[in-house]
């Protein structure tokens, strides 16, 4: 269990460390295993709407300043032209 940082409260830590070196061992100090899990459905919509390549550096360094935006200072902020879909139970 963590005090999680995102979430304002106690729960489950991350199995794993997601990052190598203090960074790594911060997010699991830190943050839980469910605010990973947002984290990751945003850095999804991230990548597919910027087109960004995990591989490259530059899209790299980019995700990981969103990801601490998002984790640590509660900053979210879709792409511009982003729309959710909206799923219509009635289908």
């Amino acid at each position: 269990m963590v005090f999680c940082k995102k979430l304002q409260q106690e729960l489950p830590s991350l199995s794993y460390q997601p990052f190598p070196g203090e960074l790594g061992k911060k997010l699991v100090q830190e943050v839980s295993q469910p605010a990973w899990e947002l984290w990751l459905n945003h850095q999804t919509k991230l990548i597919n709407e910027y087109r960004l390549d995990p591989l490259d550096p530059k899209s790299r360094d980019f995700l990981e300043s969103e990801m601490l935006a998002f984790l640590y200072h509660n900053k979210v902020e879709n792409p511009p032209d982003f729309q959710e879909k909206i799923k219509d139970d009635k289908i």
